[in-house]
């Protein structure tokens, strides 16, 4: 299945690209992330819960960046394993600046496959969505938060462009 999006960021491409090669953002970014360990320049070790469905997963599994033009794009793909089956993806990330706004468009592809492939394309495509969208956009939160003044108090808030929501032991993006 392929995803594409963008965002555009009030920040240079260059705070953006050291942002997306950043393992503390990328571990905030990733839904469910328990660990991101680096274990080699382009290479990280992660693990993350989430639920699918009626199936609560935990993947582990490893990310890399390859196809590295420096402030301009790269490619990064995760693979992860569980006791439900795999997830495989691919993000294909090209940042575009001009007049000091960087456009950071993206192209993900998703593979799964096991007792969760199961479910169901539409399931499991909505749940890939939401998952790249909410790493995305959160990505974009950390990096150029969208701020609002407000009138009355004359002081500025912070406007999100995804939301946490945890119930229980899930947790649910709302968008």
């Amino acid at each position: 299945m392929k995803l594409s999006g963008s965002y555009k960021l009030n920040v240079k491409k260059e705070n953006v690209w050291k942002a997306l090669n950043d393992p503390n953002i990328l571990k905030k970014c990733i839904p469910g992330c328990e660990s991101f360990e680096k274990s080699s320049d382009v290479t990280f070790e992660a693990s993350a819960t989430n639920q699918i469905g009626p199936m609560n997963a935990t993947f582990s599994g490893t990310v890399t960046i390859s196809n590295i033009l420096e402030n301009q794009s790269y490619t990064l793909s995760g693979e992860g394993r569980s006791s439900v089956g795999f997830a495989n993806g691919k993000a294909d990330v090209k940042l575009i600046e001009e007049n000091g706004i960087t456009t950071m468009m993206y192209e993900v592809n998703v593979d799964v496959g096991g007792k969760i492939a199961q479910l169901g394309s539409r399931l499991i495509d909505g749940v890939a969505k939401k998952m790249s969208d909410y790493f995305f956009g959160r990505f974009s939160d950390i990096v150029s938060p969208i701020t609002e003044q407000v009138e009355d108090a004359n002081k500025t808030i912070e406007v999100k462009r995804v939301k946490v929501l945890k119930s229980n032991f899930l947790n649910k993006y709302i968008y």
